[in-house]
């Protein structure tokens, strides 16, 4: 019989991923992932970690499968804490999300699971993995989307490697969030009609700018509104010498300064917002809502425009380096000068759009079909072939 170790998580999805493994006859054992405890940095009064393992507790033994509790706060802060803290500093957008699957889940976590003697580690992702057989016998894993549309999660695991997919397995792949809900009211689980966590990846409900402010001191600055007719873009299109000039010029970042626009007000620390936000500004008197258009860390300077179909908002290309490169498939990686047209999106949730990637030395350009909202440094961008994720990287 194999085994299975399932993280456990105090949710409705994990549950009945768990109870489909029983199902299928493997042997489970689920394991719950405290993943804070930090008193430096509080997240908020309630403790929702303790709920959610009780509940994962009532979960495994109406199951009848084993259960324990594993402290990886230590992990947890030194690899995806800290990290977001830096990447805020700098200006950029982090994805604590995709981290935590990377670095935790399914490594720390996996390792885990295999010295317990497991043959898969399972979790209650909506996608799914597919298995193609080569000629010389090996296997090559797909990262598949989950069949529903509305809760397709492969975006957060495009970190995943061809050994971390080989031991993976995804039971509610093939299932959409209603039918999860009817298993779990079936089984009478005390999950099935427990609301879907927010917040952070287990550290649970904080809003952010609160979390920041506790490692990240306020900073007073000026907030610009700049207007819809400043280019920052120099888009005076020049004649392109080649394909790589025009990618260069379309994935230049906007690059703004005071005498642009007007100052319009104050905020409390540039490293407190991202490109796209829209709250937290309290700038009243405009008629649209102004929306952040860039962030100046080193000057503190905050740079708005109104409405959302201000230009400021929009770029067609966006560049990753090879040091933030993964490819899911490495058999489909492109070598230099090569290209590929793909589906790609530029956050969770986000309709799969038209690109074409163009790879150089030193990195791999994205080229959009259409200009996307909001491209932010430090975000995942990952690209898709029909339902397949097979490939990632840091936006730069």
């Amino acid at each position: 019989m194999k085994k299975v170790v399932i993280g456990l998580s105090g949710g409705v999805d994990s549950s009945v991923a768990a109870y489909l493994l029983k199902k299928q006859g493997y042997e489970v054992i689920g394991l719950f992932m405290k993943n804070w405890h930090d008193d430096s940095v509080t997240i908020s009064e309630e403790c929702p970690w303790l709920e959610d393992s009780n509940d994962a507790l009532i979960v495994a033994e109406k199951l009848g499968i084993p259960f324990q509790t594993v402290d990886l706060s230590a992990q947890y802060k030194e690899r995806i804490v800290d990290y977001m803290f830096r990447e805020y500093e700098m200006g950029r957008t982090p994805n604590p999300d995709v981290l935590c699957n990377r670095e935790i889940k399914f490594d720390v976590f996996m390792n885990i699971a295999l010295q317990l003697g497991a043959d898969f580690v399972a979790t209650g992702h909506y996608c799914r993995k597919g298995i193609l057989k080569n000629e010389d016998g090996s296997e090559t894993y797909q990262l598949l989307s989950g069949k529903d549309d509305n809760k397709d999660q492969s975006y957060f695991l495009c970190q995943l490697s061809q050994e971390q997919l080989s031991k993976t397995l995804f039971p509610i792949g093939e299932l959409t969030k209603p039918q999860v809900r009817e298993i779990a009211a079936e089984m009478n689980l005390i999950t099935a009609d427990k609301k879907d966590s927010q917040g952070l990846c287990f550290i649970g409900k904080v809003r952010l700018p609160e979390f920041l402010q506790q490692q990240l001191k306020p900073k007073k600055g000026k907030i610009v509104q700049v207007p819809a007719t400043v280019d920052a873009y120099q888009r005076t299109i020049p004649n392109f010498e080649n394909k790589q000039d025009e990618l260069a010029f379309y994935a230049h970042k906007p690059q703004y300064h005071i005498e642009d626009g007007k100052v319009v007000g104050e905020h409390q620390g540039a490293h407190y917002f991202t490109k796209g936000q829209r709250k937290g500004l309290h700038v009243g008197g405009t008629k649209e809502p102004l929306f952040v258009i860039e962030t100046d860390v080193a000057d503190n300077v905050i740079y708005t425009g109104e409405g959302k179909s201000h230009p400021g908002l929009y770029r067609r290309t966006l560049f990753v380096k090879d040091k933030e490169l993964h490819w899911v498939r490495p058999d489909l990686k492109l070598e230099i000068d090569g290209s590929l047209e793909v589906m790609a999106r530029i956050r969770y949730r986000q309709t799969l759009q038209k690109a074409t990637l163009y790879k150089i030395e030193g990195g791999l350009y994205v080229d959009f079909e259409q200009d996307q909202s909001a491209i932010q440094e430090g975000q995942f961008v990952a690209w898709y072939i029909n339902d397949e994720l097979i490939g990632s990287g840091v936006i730069s």
